[in-house]
Protein backbone atom coordinates (compact mmCIF):
# COMPACT_ATOMS: atom_id res chain seq x y z
CA UNK A 1 0.00 0.00 0.00
CA UNK A 2 2.69 2.35 1.21
CA UNK A 3 4.85 1.32 -2.12
CA UNK A 4 1.76 2.90 -4.07
CA UNK A 5 1.26 5.65 -2.76
CA UNK A 6 4.51 6.39 -2.53
CA UNK A 7 5.99 6.17 -5.83
CA UNK A 8 3.99 8.41 -8.54
CA UNK A 9 3.93 8.90 -12.09
CA UNK A 10 2.11 10.61 -14.66
CA UNK A 11 -0.66 8.89 -16.13
CA UNK A 12 -1.38 10.80 -19.63
CA UNK A 13 1.38 12.63 -21.47
CA UNK A 14 2.40 15.70 -19.50
CA UNK A 15 1.53 19.02 -20.72
CA UNK A 16 4.20 21.07 -20.48
CA UNK A 17 1.88 24.18 -21.23
CA UNK A 18 0.54 23.88 -17.71
CA UNK A 19 2.48 24.10 -14.38
CA UNK A 20 3.94 20.73 -12.77
CA UNK A 21 1.33 19.52 -9.95
CA UNK A 22 1.83 21.04 -6.00
CA UNK A 23 4.61 18.66 -4.25
CA UNK A 24 2.89 16.85 -1.52
CA UNK A 25 3.78 17.45 2.10
CA UNK A 26 5.68 14.53 2.73
CA UNK A 27 4.91 14.38 6.84
CA UNK A 28 1.19 14.28 5.98
CA UNK A 29 1.74 11.99 3.69
CA UNK A 30 3.66 8.97 6.09
CA UNK A 31 0.73 10.70 9.16
CA UNK A 32 -1.67 9.09 6.96
CA UNK A 33 -0.53 6.36 4.78
CA UNK A 34 1.56 4.71 7.89
CA UNK A 35 1.60 6.17 11.15
CA UNK A 36 -2.27 6.54 12.19
CA UNK A 37 -3.24 3.16 10.33
CA UNK A 38 -0.87 1.26 12.27
CA UNK A 39 -1.68 2.72 15.70
CA UNK A 40 -5.21 1.87 14.87
CA UNK A 41 -4.83 -1.42 13.69
CA UNK A 42 -2.58 -2.50 16.77
CA UNK A 43 -3.91 -0.53 19.48
CA UNK A 44 -7.29 0.05 19.05
CA UNK A 45 -8.38 -2.86 17.42
CA UNK A 46 -9.16 -4.81 20.64
CA UNK A 47 -12.82 -6.43 21.50
CA UNK A 48 -12.61 -3.31 24.50
CA UNK A 49 -12.39 -1.19 21.77
CA UNK A 50 -12.85 -0.47 18.69
CA UNK A 51 -13.02 -4.06 17.57
CA UNK A 52 -11.34 -5.82 14.48
CA UNK A 53 -14.18 -4.80 12.17
CA UNK A 54 -14.32 -0.85 12.96
CA UNK A 55 -10.44 -1.21 13.67
CA UNK A 56 -9.99 -2.05 10.11
CA UNK A 57 -12.24 0.51 8.92
CA UNK A 58 -10.67 3.55 10.76
CA UNK A 59 -7.43 2.24 10.20
CA UNK A 60 -8.11 1.88 6.15
CA UNK A 61 -9.79 5.53 6.02
CA UNK A 62 -7.38 7.47 6.69
CA UNK A 63 -5.16 6.49 3.22
CA UNK A 64 -8.21 6.61 1.79
CA UNK A 65 -9.18 9.56 2.68
CA UNK A 66 -5.73 11.25 1.80
CA UNK A 67 -6.11 9.75 -1.58
CA UNK A 68 -8.90 11.59 -2.25
CA UNK A 69 -8.00 14.87 -0.74
CA UNK A 70 -4.73 15.05 -2.64
CA UNK A 71 -6.21 14.08 -5.75
CA UNK A 72 -8.89 16.88 -5.02
CA UNK A 73 -5.79 19.68 -4.22
CA UNK A 74 -3.38 18.25 -6.77
CA UNK A 75 -5.36 17.75 -9.54
CA UNK A 76 -2.96 15.01 -10.29
CA UNK A 77 -4.31 11.87 -11.51
CA UNK A 78 -1.63 9.10 -12.29
CA UNK A 79 -1.22 5.17 -12.38
CA UNK A 80 0.41 4.15 -9.05
CA UNK A 81 -1.70 6.11 -7.04
CA UNK A 82 -4.97 5.03 -8.64
CA UNK A 83 -3.77 1.32 -8.31
CA UNK A 84 -2.87 2.23 -4.50
CA UNK A 85 -6.85 3.58 -4.26
CA UNK A 86 -7.46 0.17 -5.26
CA UNK A 87 -5.35 -1.81 -3.03
CA UNK A 88 -6.72 0.48 -0.36
CA UNK A 89 -10.47 -0.88 -1.03
CA UNK A 90 -9.19 -4.21 -1.56
CA UNK A 91 -7.88 -4.76 1.62
CA UNK A 92 -11.06 -3.23 3.25
CA UNK A 93 -13.51 -5.85 1.27
CA UNK A 94 -10.88 -9.04 2.25
CA UNK A 95 -10.94 -7.58 6.10
CA UNK A 96 -14.58 -7.50 6.07
CA UNK A 97 -15.18 -10.70 4.34
CA UNK A 98 -12.90 -12.05 6.93
CA UNK A 99 -10.41 -13.63 4.47
CA UNK A 100 -7.19 -14.76 5.51
CA UNK A 101 -3.72 -14.17 5.44
CA UNK A 102 -3.04 -16.23 2.45
CA UNK A 103 -5.83 -13.93 0.51
CA UNK A 104 -4.39 -10.44 1.53
CA UNK A 105 -0.58 -12.14 0.54
CA UNK A 106 -1.89 -12.66 -2.53
CA UNK A 107 -3.72 -9.70 -3.08
CA UNK A 108 0.06 -7.89 -1.97
CA UNK A 109 1.92 -9.56 -4.83
CA UNK A 110 -0.71 -9.22 -7.51
CA UNK A 111 -0.51 -5.45 -7.31
CA UNK A 112 2.70 -5.07 -8.25
CA UNK A 113 3.18 -7.60 -10.09
CA UNK A 114 0.43 -6.19 -12.78
CA UNK A 115 2.22 -3.32 -12.52
CA UNK A 116 5.34 -5.17 -13.48
CA UNK A 117 3.51 -7.06 -16.26
CA UNK A 118 1.95 -3.50 -17.67
CA UNK A 119 5.50 -2.20 -18.05
CA UNK A 120 6.83 -4.82 -20.09
CA UNK A 121 3.82 -4.96 -22.23
CA UNK A 122 3.99 -1.46 -22.76
CA UNK A 123 8.00 -2.13 -24.04
CA UNK A 124 5.74 -2.95 -27.36
CA UNK A 125 3.92 -0.20 -27.72
CA UNK A 126 4.41 3.14 -29.51
CA UNK A 127 3.96 5.00 -25.98
CA UNK A 128 6.34 2.43 -23.19
CA UNK A 129 5.00 3.26 -19.85
CA UNK A 130 9.00 4.04 -18.80
CA UNK A 131 8.33 7.55 -20.86
CA UNK A 132 5.60 8.27 -18.32
CA UNK A 133 7.82 7.31 -15.05
CA UNK A 134 10.86 8.32 -15.55
CA UNK A 135 11.44 9.65 -19.42
CA UNK A 136 9.01 12.76 -18.64
CA UNK A 137 9.06 16.61 -19.15
CA UNK A 138 8.78 16.59 -15.18
CA UNK A 139 12.66 15.14 -14.53
CA UNK A 140 14.03 15.65 -18.59
CA UNK A 141 14.37 18.36 -20.70
CA UNK A 142 12.69 16.17 -23.18
CA UNK A 143 13.04 18.71 -25.98
CA UNK A 144 16.42 19.60 -26.11
CA UNK A 145 16.96 16.01 -25.31
CA UNK A 146 15.18 14.54 -28.94
CA UNK A 147 16.91 17.76 -30.60
CA UNK A 148 20.43 16.48 -29.62
CA UNK A 149 19.41 12.60 -30.05
CA UNK A 150 18.84 13.67 -33.55
CA UNK A 151 21.74 16.02 -34.53
CA UNK A 152 23.51 12.49 -33.64
CA UNK A 153 21.53 10.20 -34.82
CA UNK A 154 20.77 8.71 -31.95
CA UNK A 155 17.16 8.03 -31.90
CA UNK A 156 17.31 4.44 -32.06
CA UNK A 157 19.70 4.26 -29.26
CA UNK A 158 17.59 6.30 -26.91
CA UNK A 159 15.19 3.70 -27.83
CA UNK A 160 17.05 0.83 -26.63
CA UNK A 161 18.04 2.63 -23.59
CA UNK A 162 14.90 2.73 -22.59
CA UNK A 163 13.65 -0.65 -23.16
CA UNK A 164 16.40 -1.74 -20.64
CA UNK A 165 15.26 0.76 -17.97
CA UNK A 166 11.65 -0.51 -18.69
CA UNK A 167 13.24 -4.06 -17.81
CA UNK A 168 15.03 -2.51 -14.60
CA UNK A 169 11.64 -1.15 -13.64
CA UNK A 170 9.58 -4.43 -14.04
CA UNK A 171 12.42 -5.73 -12.36
CA UNK A 172 12.09 -3.73 -9.21
CA UNK A 173 7.92 -4.53 -8.84
CA UNK A 174 8.39 -8.06 -9.47
CA UNK A 175 10.83 -8.14 -6.62
CA UNK A 176 8.52 -6.14 -4.78
CA UNK A 177 5.74 -8.79 -5.33
CA UNK A 178 7.71 -11.91 -3.91
CA UNK A 179 8.97 -8.97 -0.79
CA UNK A 180 4.96 -8.21 -0.26
CA UNK A 181 4.09 -12.00 -0.37
CA UNK A 182 6.51 -13.28 1.99
CA UNK A 183 5.98 -10.58 4.70
CA UNK A 184 2.28 -11.16 4.54
CA UNK A 185 2.41 -14.85 4.80
CA UNK A 186 5.47 -14.13 7.75
CA UNK A 187 3.34 -11.65 9.77
CA UNK A 188 -0.70 -12.86 9.27
CA UNK A 189 -1.24 -16.08 10.77
CA UNK A 190 -4.05 -15.45 13.41
CA UNK A 191 -7.54 -16.23 12.79
CA UNK A 192 -8.84 -13.68 10.18
CA UNK A 193 -11.76 -11.14 11.59
CA UNK A 194 -9.60 -11.15 14.96
CA UNK A 195 -8.43 -8.66 16.94
CA UNK A 196 -5.07 -10.63 17.15
CA UNK A 197 -5.10 -10.86 13.02
CA UNK A 198 -6.15 -6.70 12.67
CA UNK A 199 -3.00 -6.00 14.89
CA UNK A 200 -0.75 -8.40 12.80
CA UNK A 201 -2.32 -6.52 9.89
CA UNK A 202 -0.97 -3.43 11.16
CA UNK A 203 2.60 -5.10 12.10
CA UNK A 204 2.64 -5.60 7.91
CA UNK A 205 1.57 -1.59 7.02
CA UNK A 206 4.39 -0.70 9.68
CA UNK A 207 7.50 -2.91 8.24
CA UNK A 208 6.22 -2.67 4.16
CA UNK A 209 8.39 0.75 4.71
CA UNK A 210 11.68 -0.61 5.23
CA UNK A 211 11.37 -4.06 3.95
CA UNK A 212 9.71 -3.35 0.97
CA UNK A 213 9.91 0.68 -0.04
CA UNK A 214 13.69 1.68 0.64
CA UNK A 215 14.69 -1.51 -1.48
CA UNK A 216 12.26 -0.80 -4.36
CA UNK A 217 12.65 3.07 -3.80
CA UNK A 218 16.68 2.05 -4.36
CA UNK A 219 16.22 0.11 -7.36
CA UNK A 220 13.72 2.62 -9.10
CA UNK A 221 16.73 5.05 -8.13
CA UNK A 222 19.01 3.15 -9.85
CA UNK A 223 17.26 2.70 -12.75
CA UNK A 224 16.81 6.48 -12.59
CA UNK A 225 20.37 6.77 -12.78
CA UNK A 226 20.96 4.06 -15.57
CA UNK A 227 18.81 6.14 -17.73
CA UNK A 228 20.29 10.04 -17.15
CA UNK A 229 23.71 8.12 -17.79
CA UNK A 230 23.20 6.51 -21.00
CA UNK A 231 21.20 9.78 -22.12
CA UNK A 232 24.71 11.97 -21.51
CA UNK A 233 26.71 9.29 -23.36
CA UNK A 234 24.12 9.28 -26.10
CA UNK A 235 23.32 12.94 -26.71
CA UNK A 236 27.14 14.84 -25.35
CA UNK A 237 24.89 16.69 -23.04
CA UNK A 238 25.89 17.40 -19.52
CA UNK A 239 23.42 16.56 -16.33
CA UNK A 240 22.86 19.78 -15.94
CA UNK A 241 21.26 19.64 -18.95
CA UNK A 242 19.32 16.73 -19.30
CA UNK A 243 17.33 17.84 -15.97
CA UNK A 244 15.27 20.49 -16.38
CA UNK A 245 16.71 23.32 -13.38
CA UNK A 246 14.16 22.40 -10.69
CA UNK A 247 14.86 18.64 -10.95
CA UNK A 248 18.84 19.34 -11.35
CA UNK A 249 18.38 21.39 -8.08
CA UNK A 250 16.10 18.45 -6.00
Amino acid sequence: MILLSGLTASFFTPDVSKPPPKRENLLINLACNLVVPTLVLTKLSGENRLGPVWGLVVGLSFPLGYGIWDFIKRRHTNVLSVLGFLSVLLSGGLGLLKVGGLGFAIKDAAIPTVIGLFVLGSTRTKRPLVRELLYNEQIINTAKVDAALAERGQTAGLDRLLAGTSYLLAGTFLVSAGINFALARYLLRSPAGTSEFTAELGQMHFWSVPVIVVPSMAMMMFALWRLLKGIETLTGLTLDDVLHAEAGKK
